[in-house]
């Protein structure tokens, strides 16, 4: 059974920083992809970044140069850190674990976080 915990989110005003970090629990099987998305009320689920389990990344057109995914397998430990915010960032930030195939696919993980929250204000 595999279990992701955020934390880390918060609030912040525009151009400032944040990082969001996610424990892994449990063993995630054969390859693997780690993503983050995140969702604003009345939005649909958006993939964010995503790393490979060979360390390869993937980021939206939105964050660009202003987000970075990266992790700590020693500490099973998935972090996005997130610079320049916007208040177009607002939202809850949710990790997730699976195939990945399709990186910001919502379907193509099967293990989820509980979300955390990051409001960015202007």
């Amino acid at each position: 059974q595999v279990q992701l915990v955020e934390s880390g989110g918060g609030s912040v005003q525009a151009g400032g920083s944040l990082r969001v970090s996610c424990r892994v629990f449990g063993y995630i099987y054969g390859t693997y992809c780690m993503g983050w998305f995140r969702q604003a009320p009345g939005k649909e689920r958006e993939g964010v970044a995503a790393i490979d389990s060979d360390g390869g990344t993937s980021y939206a057109d939105s964050v660009k140069g202003r987000f970075t995914i990266s992790k700590d397998n020693a500490k099973n430990t998935l972090f996005l850190q997130m610079n320049s915010l916007k208040p177009e960032d607002t939202a809850m930030y949710y990790c997730a674990a699976g195939p990945g195939r399709l990186w910001a696919k919502p379907y193509e993980y099967n293990n989820w976080g509980q979300g955390t929250q990051v409001t960015v204000s202007s």
